[in-house]
């Protein structure tokens, strides 16, 4: 890569202060590739979850963040320099990007779980982030992507391979599974259940719409906890058994008390919503004496996670676009965080106007 070949400055949004807002401005174009590096011109980035963390400038961000730093992590985009040391990646590769840089060098780094790096570093939110024209990453987390897969599908990867990995806890083919939280990865989780028959599929939220959005991922039941009791509903629809599997993607306590009550015993909960704060659980009738087993969800397994989420959308599996609800200029963010924050939409992406 040689500096002439880019313009020196790019629109992007970054965090600039320790203080609630994000803020769109002129911004470098990542200069100096190290041998291991590519950069990436971002053709589609979206919001998520944690960026409306950073946005609102709450505990979690105040304790993770050294602004000013340009924030997103969700992005897919066409190489267009690579370092000196890359040869399995060239110019014009259409990728999306694992936002999880490791240190290749811990204990979970050189046993195969990366993905619990303990020296980890995240996109847009320890280094430069995606919400821009040009992101520089290293090469390892570039994954290839066919080049007729659409830009924001392949900007949604990240969080489709947190559903992938959260569905693959345990094999749950032929059976029994609840969903609670149908935000835009409890939607996905629901696709990935039904694609590898999962069934029945209930999904709890306390949204309608997302609710609605359930059903047409292939929910066979949703329910609303401010209007029914969730208990008692997935237990007669059961036939008293309860599920085989619980998928936690909303962080509410009650959700998580609701899917520890009507799991199987012998059953298994994967939990991937972060709770705000400590939550209580019954373990002695909860965990032992029913014998389950927990799995903490943490990213997406390295690169396993990857190369099954790819499949499921190559063979139409899966297909993510009736999720996507929104797209919005770069400059016009605010849009599509207000609407996310308002809960009237899905999956909102970004396209850079440079």
């Amino acid at each position: 890569m040689t500096d002439e070949n880019f313009p020196t400055e790019m629109s992007a949004i970054i965090k600039k202060e320790k203080q609630p807002g994000l803020e769109l401005t002129n911004w470098p174009v990542p200069r100096n590739l190290g041998p291991q590096e590519v950069l990436v011109n971002v053709k589609r980035a979206s919001i998520c979850g944690t960026d409306l963390h950073i946005y609102k400038w709450d505990q979690w961000s105040a304790a993770h963040m050294e602004p000013p730093l340009v924030v997103g992590h969700e992005m897919g985009g066409e190489i267009v320099a690579v370092g000196s040391d890359v040869h399995h990646l060239k110019i014009g590769d259409h990728v999306s990007v694992e936002t999880h840089i490791t240190c290749g060098h811990c204990m979970q780094c050189l046993t195969g779980n990366g993905h619990i790096c303990e020296n980890v570093k995240i996109l847009g939110v320890h280094v430069d982030g995606t919400y821009a024209s040009y992101v520089k990453i290293p090469a390892l987390n570039a994954i290839p992507m066919p080049k007729n897969m659409p830009w924001e599908v392949l900007s949604i990867m990240e969080p489709f391979g947190n559903a992938v990995h959260t569905v693959f806890a345990e094999d749950i083919s032929g059976k029994s599974v609840l969903i609670t939280g149908a935000g835009p990865i409890g939607l996905m989780a629901i696709a990935v259940a039904k694609a590898i028959g999962a069934g029945p599929i209930i999904t709890t939220d306390i949204s309608e719409y997302r609710l609605d959005f359930a059903k047409k991922m292939g929910a066979d039941l949703v329910l609303n906890p401010k209007e029914t009791d969730v208990i008692n509903e997935i237990l007669t629809y059961t036939d008293g058994e309860g599920v085989e599997a619980v998928l936690e993607m909303s962080g509410a306590e009650p959700a998580i008390h609701q899917g520890f009550e009507v799991v199987q015993p012998g059953g298994h909960v994967a939990l991937l919503g972060l709770p705000q704060n400590n939550v209580s659980l019954n373990l002695t009738d909860w965990v032992i004496f029913k014998a389950i087993r927990i799995y903490g969800i943490t990213g997406r397994r390295m690169f396993e996670t990857w190369f099954r989420a790819r499949k499921l959308l190559q063979t139409n599996r899966v297909n993510l676009k009736p999720l996507i609800t929104h797209s919005f200029k770069l400059s016009e963010f605010e849009k599509g965080f207000d609407l996310l924050m308002k809960g009237k939409a899905v999956k909102v992406t970004l396209i850079p106007e440079d």
